[in-house]
């Protein structure tokens, strides 16, 4: 299988440099146009499946893809952003919320642990490998997803882990036996 992952579009949260989990902030102008930038970059490629987030700037990202691309358009629960309980909505650089990212097995209050999404994610990715042998898969989710797709295919140290970010509407390809 050939995996291809990408973050949505910019949205308005993004902008405003806020910690955007589970909230369904709405793509700007500006990734709406990095959606179909990126649809381009990819219209050579066979795209067999896309599966993306229930959250609409993910959803989105998704279709504008998929109408250049082709390709079934799956939606998975299991690609939605980690909960960041509390701290949605706030800085995302604020000193509580970064000293939370560093603990790993322990929730955010009144959300999920990485280990959590993890579990999560793991799953998804174990299964489509099982069932897209020999197919191009391409998942459209967030920042936090993506980091921990990341670690399934590569080791992180915590600080590696921490820091890791993809741009809106970066890729990332991985190639699985």
């Amino acid at each position: 299988m050939h995996l291809l992952v990408t973050r949505h579009g910019e949205t308005t949260w993004n902008v405003q440099n806020k910690i955007c989990g589970r909230t369904d902030a709405p793509l700007t102008p500006r990734g709406i146009e990095q959606a179909h930038a990126l649809a381009q970059k990819l219209c050579g490629t066979q795209i067999d499946t896309i599966i993306c987030s229930p959250l609409s700037r993910a959803k989105e990202t998704a279709q504008i893809i998929q109408s250049v691309c082709g390709g079934e358009l799956l939606v998975d629960e299991r690609l939605i952003e980690q909960d960041y309980g509390i701290f949605e909505g706030e800085d995302r650089f604020s000193e509580a919320f970064l000293a939370n990212k560093r603990q790993f097995a322990c929730r955010y209050p009144g959300g999920e642990s990485m280990m959590m999404l993890a579990h999560r994610v793991y799953g998804l990715l174990d299964e489509c490998k099982a069932e897209h042998h020999n197919k191009t898969v391409l998942l459209v989710c967030h920042n936090g997803v993506c980091r921990v797709i990341h670690t399934y295919f590569h080791d992180l140290t915590n600080e590696a882990y921490t820091q890791f970010s993809l741009e809106n509407c970066g890729l990332l390809r991985y190639s699985v036996k």
